[in-house]
């Protein structure tokens, strides 16, 4: 399993609306790979391989590059930066981190910290308040210079290394580095193997925002299939009940069935369903009660398409210690590769 890849990736900076950079390191590893390249406005990656039917099925893989972030909004008079959120935080996982501001002339590392007393000079009352995200604030530890090289707009993203912890592997932005990952091994495994139909794999832009790039990338290529490649919870954790967990780490790759943004294709999923029991794969079926993915953008591009997900189980998701079994990641491999090689 090529995990150097995938810690690449996943320690590449990019959230909503700042993924170049791992737009660029994709398109070097993609080389050869696909008949045809191209960026649309969006900034999407849009990957094609020709298939040799006469009239192919179009199937979509969508992956998306964006990792949940912010974006400088103020820097105060003594440097401290202020900063929106782009994607879903919970404050309670941001105290006393490190951070990485990404600026035109570089990337400035620093921390950080709600403003407030620290516990030495606080009441019982203070540690209670679990601060808003718009008083957290990063000091660079330049003080008035920060001025000078940081803009407002500027992206911040968590700075924690990518590790392997026994069968699992713990990284910020797994979500949905993930994805990315799989959609360049799937088709470097796949070979000469599955020209029976054109594939599309499409690294999106801006899904943590509101599946903005997938929107646009499913309506440009209006696919038959679209199959949205993510993260899914894994609560198999304590102080979560069992009906709770969503998927039990180590127990395969997720078909997912439904959340908030979308339904999948009935014959779709017990089509993979079969594929997974033929072919030996472990799988667990996975449904959310709020959320959402790209495959949702795929089924409701233009006249529509057939969608389903295929997803990899996550404790501790939009936090830095986002944690997949290295078994899932394998598994949810295997079975993209195997759906592909049938059609």
């Amino acid at each position: 399993m090529n995990l150097d890849l995938l810690k690449t990736l996943c320690e590449t900076p990019g959230v909503p609306g700042n993924e170049e950079r791992v737009r660029d390191l994709i398109k070097g590893e993609i080389d050869g790979l696909f008949d045809a390249v191209e960026t649309d406005p969006m900034g999407s990656l849009l990957c094609r391989r020709d298939s040799t039917a006469k009239d192919p099925t179009k199937v979509m893989l969508l992956c998306h590059m964006d990792e949940i972030g912010f974006l400088v909004s103020h820097i105060d008079e003594k440097g401290f930066l202020y900063l929106q959120p782009i994607g879903g935080f919970d404050p309670r996982n941001l105290f006393s981190r490190r951070v990485l501001v990404c600026t035109d002339t570089g990337d400035l590392k620093g921390v950080m910290n709600p403003g407030g007393k620290p516990l030495h000079i606080s009441s019982p009352e203070d540690r209670k308040k679990i601060p808003e995200i718009g008083e957290f604030c990063v000091d660079l530890g330049m003080g008035k210079a920060a001025h000078d090289v940081v803009k407002i707009g500027d992206m911040v993203v968590m700075d924690e290394p990518f590790i392997e912890i026994g069968d699992k592997v713990v990284s910020k932005a797994l979500d949905n580095r993930i994805a990315c990952w799989l959609g360049i091994e799937a088709i470097r495994r796949l070979g000469s193997n599955g020209r029976g139909a054109e594939i599309h794999v499409v690294f999106t832009t801006q899904e943590e925002v509101g599946l903005r790039g997938a929107r646009t990338s499913a309506h440009r290529i209006q696919p038959d299939i679209g199959i949205g490649i993510d993260t899914t919870l894994a609560c198999d954790t304590p102080g979560v009940p069992e009906k709770d967990a969503t998927t039990i780490q180590g127990k395969g790759f997720g078909l997912h069935v439904r959340d908030s943004s979308f339904i999948a294709d009935k014959a779709l999923v017990k089509e993979i369903e079969q594929i997974a029991i033929a072919k030996n794969i472990p799988y667990q079926r996975t449904m959310l009660a709020a959320g959402g993915q790209d495959g949702a953008a795929a089924q409701q591009a233009a006249a529509g398409a057939r969608a389903v997900g295929i997803v990899v189980g996550t404790r501790y998701i939009h936090t830095v210690t986002e944690m997949i079994h290295k078994s899932d990641l394998e598994a949810a491999l295997d079975i993209i590769v195997a759906y592909l090689e049938q059609l």
